[in-house]
């Protein structure tokens, strides 16, 4: 079998992600490559949650319009998919709550037999799924082990009778194989981070980029960082740029209304050269929007954000690899240019499931250069990156300032001085240009000879991706969004008569940035539902236009 899906579905607090992530997790620990989407409404209790799961024979990072399973621990979730079931799909269901055919799984029994209680009726499905399809049970137990901590025992236990009233109906190929790691998007993102020699993290919760905050939390001690959650995104930033100042590589998250608070601190990083490293996970806007729902229309904001004119970074990562390679970019860059590094995510990547290579990236470590004394902070330099000393350091001052400054860090509003710092800026904007217009900057998969040139970028390249490898086009992706990597992009387009972009916003952001450097796509497929497409809707819409 090359493929599964598996769609669970129920009340928010009735557990269903945990589920989806079990579920994940055993297919994993059979060898499977696995991409798991999270769909919930903005509630505690109530609405309907529901997971969709696929597991595959070869790397996937997307989902299908259709699935094989439905898990259905209420009616909604019955009655609302069943439409997506495959023509010998079944649903197994929670028989005290859900009508429907299939397979009905006796939970409040069981539960009641074995005094447990209600949320272990996850572990039951999850067991009747795997016996359905001829899964052995010393497959499943080490993972249920695993991820049910406490009381271990009677979730096992409710979970083998759940097994053991089914006989298995399918036969699930095992493909064999080491497990592989099967991580959130952010928890990819903070490997990533960690991978740069992260010193410490600070964040306010917000949804989608609250996972990075909870993961690094919970390693912190492991992983020899300080991690904060201060009153505010106003103290997040302030507060990171005291790490950055004091020598200690910093790193802030939020999504788009966090970020607004961000923005002053962040213009404060570009005049004073401050290094930081800012994650923004979007969702959709304006204002509060949709809280848990996906987008990409702060693309243009984040490239724009803070008043007055300092260089950027932006990376956008669409794969757990890219995750992790630009997240350990993304520090390094900012400590080497002493810029603001972004990373831009999205939802649908932040709270998606991915399996991926933990390899981590090789990268040539980032020297400083030494300074001179009396050290100036903002000394001129060729390139326009003036040498970095962390304070205290005997009989120097190092002062940042977030004014208009000298070369020493001293206030002036003197106009060649003025000059000369914006100058100094501008050099190392056009440094950091030449250092990031490099082949990696820029995917090329599909038909790389094709005239017809589909471009994507972040969260929509799972979908495109896997629709290029059945499709006659050329899929171009760039992973640097600031500054534009023009000259590897204009390579990567030779020969291409006919520009496709794709994007979940209404405005079309890449769009505007392509024609800045005078790309003009001839169609635009935008979605700003806040949900992702899957693979088959997208496909008809690309194929449309092609």
């Amino acid at each position: 079998m090359a493929e599964f899906s598996v769609l669970i579905g129920g009340k928010a607090g009735d557990g269903i992600s945990q589920a989806g992530q079990v579920i994940g997790s055993v297919f994993s620990s059979l060898g499977y490559h696995v991409y798991q989407y999270v769909d919930y409404p903005s509630l505690i209790r109530g609405g309907h949650n529901f997971c969709i799961i696929r597991a595959a024979e070869y790397p996937v990072t997307a989902f299908r319009s259709g699935v094989d399973v439905i898990i259905a621990f209420d009616q909604q979730t019955a009655d609302l998919h069943k439409g997506r079931l495959s023509d010998d799909g079944i649903i197994i269901s929670d028989a005290d709550r859900v009508k429907a055919p299939g397979l009905e799984i006796p939970l409040g029994q069981l539960i009641n037999t074995h005094q447990g209680i209600p949320i272990m009726g996850n572990t039951a499905m999850i067991s009747a799924l795997f016996r359905y399809l001829g899964v052995p049970w010393d497959r499943i137990e080490p993972v249920l082990k695993r991820k049910n901590p406490k009381k271990t025992e009677k979730n096992l236990e409710i979970a083998r009778a759940a097994w053991d009233i089914l006989s298995p109906s399918r036969k699930l190929g095992i493909p064999g194989g080491s497990p592989k790691p099967f991580f959130s998007g952010n928890e990819w993102i903070g490997l990533g981070l960690l991978a740069g020699g992260l010193d410490a993290y600070v964040a306010y919760p917000m949804t989608p980029s609250s996972g990075i905050l909870h993961f690094l939390a919970s390693i912190a001690d492991e992983a020899g960082i300080q991690v904060y959650h201060p009153e505010s995104e106003i103290a997040v930033i302030l507060m990171a740029l005291g790490f950055s100042y004091a020598g200690k590589k910093a790193a802030v998250g939020t999504s788009g209304g966090g970020f607004c608070l961000m923005t002053e601190g962040l213009s404060l990083a570009g005049q004073a050269e401050i290094p930081i490293v800012i994650v923004v996970s979007q969702r959709t806007g304006p204002s509060t929007g949709l809280p848990t729902y996906t987008a990409q229309s702060d693309l243009m904001f984040i490239r724009h954000a803070g008043q007055g004119e300092f260089p950027r970074w932006i990376a956008a990562p669409g794969t757990p690899e890219e995750a992790i390679f630009l997240g350990a970019e993304a520090v390094r860059i900012a400590w080497k240019f002493q810029v603001p590094a972004f990373i831009i995510t999205d939802k649908t990547f932040s709270e998606g499931l991915f399996t991926g290579s933990a390899d981590l990236p090789d990268l040539p470590p980032h020297r400083v250069s030494a300074p001179a004394f009396p050290y100036h902070r903002y000394e001129d330099m060729p390139d326009g990156i003036s040498p970095l000393l962390a304070p205290p350091h005997p009989g120097e001052v190092v002062k940042v300032n977030s004014y208009t400054h000298d070369f020493k860090g001293i206030t002036t509003e003197d106009p060649q001085i003025t000059i000369a710092m914006v100058e100094k800026r501008k050099r190392k904007e056009l440094a950091l240009k030449e250092y990031t217009d490099q082949p990696e900057s820029v995917r090329i998969t599909g038909n790389e000879k094709a005239p017809v040139c589909v471009i994507a970028w972040g969260s929509v390249r799972g979908q495109v991706a896997e629709i290029a490898k059945d499709t006659s086009f050329r899929f171009v992706s760039p992973l640097i969004l600031e500054p534009f990597p023009i000259k590897t992009f204009m390579a990567a387009l030779e020969g291409v008569d006919r520009i496709i972009v794709v994007e979940e916003s209404a405005a079309g952001q890449i769009d505007k940035i392509l024609k800045e450097h005078g790309i003009v796509p001839d169609e635009i497929i935008l979605r700003y539902d806040g949900r992702p497409s899957t693979i088959e809707e997208l496909e008809t819409r690309i194929r449309r236009v092609l």
